[in-house]
């Protein structure tokens, strides 16, 4: 299951409230930022599921890397994404709602007037697929745990959480450090429990890797592991949440297996051959030049585009300002004019992404055009540490006509890197001070990206610099990354809608020297830092995505990346075995949430494939 298809509860919310009593406290099956919620209590199931889908039938798909540990908690080790299909949360989302999260495991919850506390009652039915009751005592184990051992990134969450207590087996209360904002309400409605009569038996330490499977509370359980290479999971057919209103044609599939491969051209020779049941495509020249087989051309493989309306996050090649080379802003922008889009765009990618021109694309969130009104008041006191263009204009990365011949970039990325001390000495770009060569690696897990790189590595190497590809396994990836252990890295940074505190991770100085965060940049921006704050604290949506935008417009102008491209729609190809609703979550493709498998089709494919 993606991203795409389980929307994180701490970036959600929803206030459908019942009448305050006499305490000012109000009491509901959800809660919210911001805003109404779309759906009522009288929910009979999403208008996006079929609550008479047939249960049954087994998939494989296929996940790219490896992995060497089934705990997701700790920094330590590569986990299987989809683990969290074994897990349940406090709350769940909405795939029609950015900003919508309904009761899971919490049957209500209550708030005060002045939101400085939150508390949830959970479900008598809820329970651990051994039988145990889940309790307000695993949320406490849960919170207490990730404050002390958790990933930094997890713990970000939760930065204006004071603490959770149990006040009853089931019922949790959490007190926050703020006041009159949501927003900490909101992230502990996304905490899921950790089973603590599991972990406090001898031999079991959850500060460690595992491949162990530990107890769920989730639609499935791990079936099978082979380390490394395959995961299976089963449905859990006596799942305590199974006749939930919000659960109600979800999770239709009896197994799932997920085969791993380090090569993605190998895996989708895999789909292709009958070897995998699913495939979202990501590769442009796959989908316009890959799917002329006899199993397209006869029905046997389906392919659709839907539309994709998910707020996407930033992917480029990131910048690690902590090498003195990427310092200067100047050397930034320099190769910036290097990469030529436009060119890429025709012969590799056959005319089928647009340009990212913001860190937070296809949102309300990103910035676009000149800066608006509210923009510019927002940025108006930090006027004198911003760049002129900033404020002035909008932001738009270097382009050229795409004919490969971008002469005149090369001229103004000379003239930049001039400025900042660099010269051309025997075909070689060095320091002019001290004769040290520009060189620098590019770190990638992805071998398939190469072929949309080599261009950019020709470019830099015809101005004098010694530019390398260097691709590794995706555990060494994930190291290297995690320790900042790179000249420049080609990823992608996802963003949770409304943004709250997971942008420190990703941009705050608090972050840039500790290990395991999202500051792959190194950024230490003064400006930045209080925006985030201001972003963090607001209470009002409409003010927070004007100063989104604005932290936007910062980053961009700090040229810490070299921005790349991005879809709006969804590529799909699978083996004509599925049945799926006909209305479409606007926020999700389903798969395999709200799909399965059709009888008929199931039993007629093997003779046609």
């Amino acid at each position: 299951m993606t991203s795409k298809t389980t929307i994180l509860a701490a970036a959600l919310g929803l206030f459908l409230s019942l009448p305050a009593s006499a305490q000012g406290v109000a009491k509901s099956w959800g809660i919210a930022e911001f805003g109404q919620p779309k759906y009522g209590a009288d929910l009979p199931h999403w208008p996006y599921a079929n609550p008479d889908a047939p249960k049954g039938g087994s998939i494989v798909l296929g996940a790219f890397g490896s992995f060497d540990t089934l705990n997701p908690m700790i920094e330590r080790g590569s986990w299987p994404s989809s683990i969290g299909l074994t897990g349940a949360t406090l709350m769940a989302g909405s795939a029609d709602e950015l900003v919508a999260a309904y009761g899971y495991i919490a049957e209500s919850a209550e708030v005060p007037a002045d939101k400085s506390w939150i508390a949830f009652d959970l479900r008598p039915e809820a329970r651990w697929h051994d039988g145990t009751p889940i309790t307000a005592e695993d949320f406490v184990f849960a919170f207490d745990f990730i404050r002390k051992s958790g990933r930094l990134f997890l713990r970000s969450f939760y930065d204006d959480v004071e603490g959770c207590a149990a006040e009853t087996p089931r019922r949790l209360k959490c007190t926050m450090r703020t006041k009159d904002t949501m927003k900490p309400l909101v992230a502990i409605a996304g905490l899921g429990p950790v089973p603590r009569h599991y972990w406090s038996q001898p031999g079991r330490d959850l500060t460690k890797t595992t491949l162990e499977p530990p107890v769920g509370a989730g639609p499935y359980r791990v079936k099978h592991v082979d380390p490394g290479r395959s995961i299976t999971y089963e449905r859990v057919k006596d799942w305590w949440a199974k006749d939930l209103a919000q659960m109600r044609g979800l999770y239709n599939i009896d197994e799932l297996r997920f085969d791993y491969y380090r090569d993605d051209t190998v895996m989708f020779e895999a789909f292709m051959a009958g070897r995998m049941d699913f495939w979202e495509e990501n590769r442009a020249q796959r989908w316009a030049t890959a799917y002329t087989t006899a199993a397209v051309t006869e029905g046997r493989i389906v392919r659709r585009e839907t539309p994709d309306n998910t707020p996407r996050g930033v992917s480029g090649y990131v910048m690690n300002t902590r090498r003195p080379i990427f310092q200067d802003i100047r050397v930034r922008q320099a190769i910036n004019w290097l990469y030529d889009f436009e060119t890429v765009q025709r012969q590799l990618l056959y005319g089928q992404y647009k340009r990212l021109k913001s860190w937070f694309p296809n949102s309300e969130y990103g910035a676009s055009g000149p800066p608006t009104p509210e923009e510019l008041a927002i940025l108006a006191p930090y006027k004198d540490k911003l760049p002129p263009e900033a404020t002035a204009k909008p932001f738009e990365p270097p382009v050229t006509d795409g004919t490969g011949n971008n002469r005149a970039n090369v001229r103004e990325a000379m003239r930049l890197f001039k400025e900042a001390g660099w010269e051309v000495k025997n075909g070689v770009l060095v320091n002019a001070k001290t004769g040290q060569p520009f060189a620098f690696e590019i770190l990638m897990a992805d071998p398939g990206f190469v072929r949309v790189t080599e261009p950019f590595v020709v470019a830099l190497k015809r101005v004098g610099i010694d530019a390398q590809i260097r691709v590794v396994d995706t555990a060494q990836y994930k190291v290297r990354t995690d320790e900042y252990d790179f000249d420049m890295v080609n990823l992608g940074l996802n963003f949770f809608a409304p943004p709250g505190p997971e942008l420190r991770s990703f941009f705050s100085a608090k972050v840039v020297d500790v290990k395991g965060q999202g500051n792959f940049a190194g950024i230490k921006d003064p400006v930045a830092e209080e925006l985030m704050d201001k972003i963090v604290s607001g209470t009002d949506l409409s003010t927070i995505e004007a100063t989104t935008r604005a932290l936007d417009r910062v980053l961009l102008w700090g040229y810490y990346i070299v921005p790349l491209w991005y879809n709006d729609s969804d590529r799909l190809a699978y083996w004509d075995r599925f049945g799926y609703p006909r209305t479409m979550g606007k926020y999700s493709n389903g798969f395999p949430t709200t799909w399965w498998l059709d009888p008929a089709r199931a039993a007629a494919l093997p003779a046609r494939r």
